[in-house]
């Protein structure tokens, strides 16, 4: 058995020192472990996929990420954990634990069918995987192997975690007061919002965010026509993951506070993972800036109506803890909004015409240079 304490002593030396996770029992000493201690940074994620998409985004900020949670959700993290950190090249530590682990004592049914199959799935997503080691004096080596696979091939590295791995305090973690939500950002639903042309909306957003800003565009059309306006080295264009912008750019928001980090994101992707709005909401990241194009369409599949016109998205934003909530009558309130140094987190809800144009063209870099210029941007100091 391995002690925590031991564990982050050896993560943290090999640089991991930023956790997102979903929480499992056989993780409880871990999870808690971390939470209590000093330097390490713990962002619990609504979904594991989500827990990906914040470790990722920390990666690209300037440190190294870790995401664990327990293998019945690793179905959730199949879909950024294929192509999210493939096309971009991103590495990361993946702990997942072993429920319904063959030949152990019978765990509960619902576990069954993913316990058989989880080294199979790993190795299905082509990410090489050992188990977590049981004995303190295996764990240094088999970390060293880990390390030396992300640094060479820039991919996801797993381990799979039986029950009683680690041992530690499984008392409560410590968790500071949380601010109450404040739904008095929430500005009146009364009266038409104007609707107005994305690449408008875009020629605002490009216009408004500073240089040193970075920018995080959602997948489909919206990352295509930021970069058809004007490519530009602090902007990431998103491709698949859909529904992770916003929790890829937390994770750079925490990494790096005195940097603003605009996200571009989409109704759909936005439905799609709604959870990670709670999550920004509890984080208080103060130099994200949240704007949602809303079409009420999958524009970039066919045209396909989403729920958005049924869904207060702002109303959802100031009770998920947005500090700001801003809805866009003027193309001007968008500009000011970006420009606004007033601490958030900020959401920005625009209402969008579905696109005419539909030949966007795709950038000529291939995501893993787009990552690897954006990486370099963060690199710089503000």
């Amino acid at each position: 058995m391995i002690r925590a304490e031991v564990l982050l002593a050896e993560l943290a030396a090999r640089g991991h020192d930023v956790v997102s996770g979903v929480p499992c029992s056989y993780l409880t000493p871990l999870i808690n472990s971390v939470i209590n201690a000093e330097g390490l940074l713990y962002v619990g994620a609504a979904n594991e996929g989500d827990a990906v998409s914040i470790a990722c985004g920390a990666d690209l900020a300037g440190r190294k990420g870790l995401a664990m949670f327990q293998n019945s959700g690793l179905g959730n993290a199949v879909n950024p954990l294929t192509s999210l950190t493939e096309p971009f090249r991103l590495p990361l530590l993946v702990v997942t634990t072993w429920r319904g682990e063959p030949d152990r004592p019978k765990d509960e049914p619902q576990h069954t069918v993913m316990g058989r199959i989880t080294p199979g799935l790993l190795e299905l997503m082509d990410m090489p995987w050992e188990r977590f080691p049981d004995e303190e004096a295996d764990l240094g080596p088999a970390l060293d192997r880990a390390v030396d696979f992300m640094t060479r091939e820039r991919m996801p590295y797993g381990f799979i975690m039986s029950k009683g791995t680690v041992e530690g305090d499984k008392s409560p973690a410590v968790v500071g007061p949380q601010p109450p939500v404040d739904l008095s950002v929430l500005p009146a639903a009364a009266g038409a919002v104007a609707v107005h042309d994305q690449d408008a909306a875009l020629d605002v957003i490009q216009g408004a965010v500073d240089s040193r800003a970075a920018v995080v565009a959602t997948t489909g059309f919206t990352g295509r026509a930021l970069y058809a306006r004007d490519d530009r080295p602090n902007q990431l264009y998103m491709v698949g993951s859909m529904g992770c912008a916003v929790s890829l750019g937390l994770g750079v928001a925490l990494v790096q506070p005195e940097r603003k980090v605009v996200v571009l994101d989409g109704d759909g992707a936005v439905l799609m993972r709604m959870g990670a709005l709670a999550v920004v909401g509890q984080q208080r990241a103060e130099n994200l800036v949240h704007v949602v194009l809303d079409n009420g369409v999958h524009d970039s599949t066919g045209g396909q109506a989403t729920v958005s016109p049924f869904v207060d998205l702002p109303a959802v934003a100031a009770a998920c803890g947005y500090r700001r909530v801003v809805r866009v009558d003027g193309l001007d309130e968008l500009g000011d909004a970006l420009r606004d140094a007033a601490p958030g987190p900020t959401f920005v809800h625009v209402r969008t015409h579905p696109r005419q144009d539909r030949k966007l063209p795709r950038p000529t870099l291939t995501p893993a240079e787009v990552a690897d210029r954006f990486r370099a941007h963060l690199a710089t100091p503000t």
